[in-house]
């Protein structure tokens, strides 16, 4: 099914098909019909499914068809956990909204505010936010919620794990009684359920599933080695391998900027991205990154909750993530519209469980690899599940 067939306008479709787009993901040609009828939506979705256009086009489409007396009020809210995030939804919804005349802002905090409240006055169409900062804005009467027709809660699960709950349940009660609530979040937790009764009504359900967010084009593979040689290990590949580019998730702050030395000292360039480093000098990094100046980022998986690389060929789990939602999480970020990309995990003994906890929850066996001079001493445990495939070795020719 074609963009066209969703409801979309003309001027909508067109940009969608210069920036390269052709065919509706199952979470677009889910949501967009839906969402243009009015309905208020909750929806499961990972990163890497193509959700944020699941909102932000119909959002555009319904603010371009629509009225309002006063232009200069926003009339969509889209609210998200970090600056990162905030920055990678507005520079969607500009970049689809190019044609439509609609302004949109980032304001999040750590920068100055007088430039945001001087754009919030200039005239705002779509205001994409983190909480703290909007209710700043809010008790300063710099941002009015008189017109707002739509609101957007972007990774709901998020911003409930981040201690959100009570800010959104501020802005909530500040909002007009009608108003279109649109709730994402990668899974639809009992937490994110209870708040959604607070929100939405009589919502329109949808649910992408782990597998199906899993998608073919990311190959998925995991190597086990032991904990003390996972950095030669990385080196190891990035050099036989001549990775063009990586993205590392890692645990700790501790744990990044630890390797990004071990990284250095083998004559690897690499940057940490973690939470204790400013947010100026993060936003310059993902800047750099996307440009490619910047070949390895090792990064923590808080910190890195708003990266957004279409182009991005490669995530490793240096640190294997729990809960296991956050696995699909972390290899959405490759193999953005339909391209190629691949996901790398390391697995030791000591972090098993998380393994079988994963494959449980993707609902089938990831592929196994050993590396030659990598083999581990402490092997890593037969999987839960009833079939493992045989270990494939990797040469270095490999």
């Amino acid at each position: 099914m074609p963009f066209s067939q969703l409801g979309l306008s003309d001027v909508l479709t067109h940009t969608v098909a210069q920036l390269g787009y052709q065919t509706p993901t199952q979470i677009q040609t889910q949501a967009i019909p839906v969402i243009l009828q009015g309905r208020d939506v909750i929806a499961a979705a990972q990163t890497g499914t193509g959700k944020t256009a699941s909102f932000v086009l119909p959002i555009l489409e319904k603010l371009r068809q629509g009225q309002t007396q006063r232009k200069k009020r926003v009339r969509a809210l889209i609210l998200v956990p970090t600056r990162e995030l905030a920055m990678q939804v507005a520079e969607k919804v500009e970049q689809y909204g190019k044609a439509t005349g609609l302004k949109g802002l980032a304001v999040f905090g750590g920068v100055d505010e007088q430039t945001q409240k001087q754009r919030l006055i200039d005239g705002v169409d779509v205001l994409v936010a983190t909480p703290g900062r909007l209710m700043d804005l809010y008790g300063q009467r710099a941002v009015y919620f008189e017109e707002i027709e739509m609101v957007v809660l972007d990774e709901a699960d998020r911003m409930l794990d981040m201690g959100f709950i009570e800010s959104i349940n501020k802005i909530i009660d500040c909002l007009p009684n009608e108003v279109q609530f649109l709730l994402f979040s990668a899974t639809l937790s009992r937490k994110v359920r209870e708040l959604a009764k607070t929100a939405v009504n009589d919502p329109y359900e949808i649910t992408i599933a782990a597998n199906q967010a899993s998608k073919s084009n990311i190959s998925q593979w995991l190597i086990t080695v032991d904990k003390d040689t996972k950095s030669a290990l990385l080196s190891h590949l990035i050099t036989e391998q001549q990775w063009d580019q990586a993205l590392i998730f890692i645990e700790t702050k501790h744990g990044a900027a630890k390797l990004v030395t071990q990284l250095e000292k083998r004559g690897i360039q690499a940057e940490a991205f973690h939470s204790g480093r400013s947010q100026a000098i993060r936003a310059l990094l993902l800047e750099d990154f996307k440009a490619g100046k910047i070949k390895y980022l090792v990064a923590t998986g808080v910190a890195a909750r708003g990266i957004d690389i279409e182009q991005l060929s490669r995530v490793v789990n240096y640190d294997l993530p729990f809960p296991a939602d956050e696995y699909v999480h972390r290899i959405g970020r490759t193999g953005r519209a339909d391209a190629v990309g691949e996901a790398i995990s390391f697995v030791s003994k000591d972090n098993f469980k998380n393994l079988c906890m994963i494959e449980s929850r993707l609902g089938h066996l990831i592929e196994r690899r050993v590396v030659e001079g990598f083999e581990p001493k402490k092997p890593v445990p037969i999987s839960i599940l009833n079939y493992v495939p045989k270990h494939k070795r990797v040469t270095q020719e490999q």
